[in-house]
């Protein structure tokens, strides 16, 4: 009689959800390899089936990422905005997606009246609440619509200078005000008589001494600087030490030879120097600079902003043109200054999550691991983010490498498709705005946009894609 031959055991057994099963097979010797894996986001499988087997995604994914990675963002200019942006008496930008002023939140409110008396519209910033509130004459316009972007509140008015950045290949430029430093200012939604003072000196000084020195350098390289700031420990976000160095490096011989008097010449170094996040105001209008190239591509998937402005998150993508899916915007998880604590803190504000939109920020908190000092969290986590932002997105930046990932390109153009298949939300590191008008800073932490905004995006997209089949 034949025996039958003994069963072989597996080579290695792959395990999905709960641990229980892979610890039991680990115990008859067997390896395991676990899966880490769970079910789409709720309600998306039909929009997820659709969109795969749309024919024109993988191109225009391809596109939307060339085209993104193709941008060189030259610093070419600073002016105010009244003539870079055409802003008239009364008309003022402000972060995130659209809203009006019943609905903004304590630090957008705070800055909004910040700016009004900056711009004369009131003598003291109390009396602009009435002002806002007629509406008739004054209009809120968000940032984003005017090729420009603004950090936490991200107010900008007539009289406000902004860094100009260019792409020398298109011609195409984007905007951002001068970033003013940390604690009370008027992004954080502070409005004291020094915050004011400091405008003015921004406005009357500072400004006109970077436009004569950002002319007689020429174009700066921000894309150039901002590769270089990652492989120098920052993450062009809420680290930007490296980068207001380089800018330094670059504009210190023709801020000397300026016209300015020398003691304005002298504040102004000590003003920058003084200030780590000066160079995050260049950095943002380069990053938007080259997401809005990949804008407006049937068919892809790609996130071209995140933005917020206090109240609500948006997204837009470049397969839906400039429709915003939003959601509430939410409360930071970090660090806190002073006796301030989470019941102080504002929810999510502000346009500076571009950075995390084009793959730097807190997708590339591996390149600055002391960031965890600022924003909360650990090293290894640090690690595990940008490690764990590559399962959404859709390529890489060879620009943009990140030396403790054995140089791999930061993580590049965030995939709806993506979030919604693996649920893994997009990571920005950010600082936090007292809830209260006034207050001003109140820490710094990490933050995930609404979940319920991707699936949104999605449904657009695969409406879109059946409209088209059906064609």
């Amino acid at each position: 009689m034949t025996q039958p031959a003994p069963s072989q055991a597996p080579a290695a057994v792959a395990a999905v959800g709960a641990d229980m099963f892979a610890a039991a097979v680990e115990a008859q010797a067997v390896p395991v390899e676990r899966v880490d894996w769970k079910p789409p986001m709720e309600g998306t499988v039909d929009d997820l089936a659709t969109v795969a087997a749309d024919p024109l995604r993988r191109d225009a994914n391809a596109l939307a990422v060339k085209r993104m990675l193709d941008v060189q963002a030259m610093l070419v200019g600073v002016a105010p905005a009244s003539e870079l942006l055409g802003l008239e008496k009364g008309q003022f930008l402000h972060a995130g997606p659209p809203i009006e002023w019943a609905r903004a939140s304590g630090p957008l409110r705070g800055a909004l009246m910040g700016a009004a008396a900056f711009e004369g519209l009131v003598e003291d910033p109390e009396d602009a609440v009435a002002l806002f509130e007629s509406g008739t004459d004054v209009t809120l316009e968000p940032c984003h619509h005017r090729g420009a972007v603004g950090p936490m509140a991200g107010v900008v008015s007539p009289s406000m200078w902004m860094f100009v950045l260019e792409d020398p290949a298109t011609g195409r430029r984007t905007y951002c005000s001068l970033n003013e430093g940390l604690g009370k200012v008027l992004r954080y939604g502070a409005y004291s008589a020094e915050v004011l003072t400091r405008l003015r000196w921004m406005r009357d000084s500072l400004g006109p001494l970077l436009a004569e020195a950002v002319t007689a350098a020429g174009p700066i390289d921000a894309t150039a600087i901002l590769g270089q700031m990652l492989q120098m420990g920052d993450e062009a976000h809420n680290r930007n030490r490296a980068g207001t160095l380089m800018l330094m490096r670059d504009l210190a011989p023709h801020l000397v030879r300026s016209s300015r008097p020398a003691e304005e010449v002298a504040e102004a170094f000590a003003f920058v120097g003084g200030n780590d996040h000066f160079f995050l105001n260049v950095a943002m209008p380069a990053c938007k600079l080259a997401l809005d190239a990949a804008r407006d591509i049937e068919g892809s998937t790609m996130v071209v902003a995140m933005a917020r402005n206090g109240t609500d998150f948006g997204i837009q993508v470049s397969g839906t043109g400039d429709q915003w899916f939003t959601g509430p915007a939410q409360l930071a998880d970090g660090l806190f200054l002073g006796d301030y604590g989470p019941d102080d803190a504002n929810p999510d504000i502000g346009d500076s999550a571009i950075t995390e939109t084009a793959g730097i920020g807190g997708f590339a908190m591996a390149a600055a691991p002391a960031i965890v000092r600022f924003v909360g969290g650990t090293v290894p986590d640090a690690l595990a983010t940008s490690r764990r932002m590559r399962e959404i997105t859709i390529g890489e930046n060879d620009r943009w490498p990140i030396p403790v990932l054995d140089f791999a390109g930061a993580a590049t153009g965030i995939d709806v498709s993506s979030v919604c298949r693996t649920g893994i939300l997009p990571q920005i590191n950010t600082g936090m705005a007292g809830k209260q008008a006034g207050v001003g800073q109140v820490g710094a932490g990490l933050v995930t946009p609404p979940a319920s905004i991707f699936p949104a995006a999605l449904a657009a997209l695969a409406e879109r894609t059946r409209e088209r089949a059906g064609a």
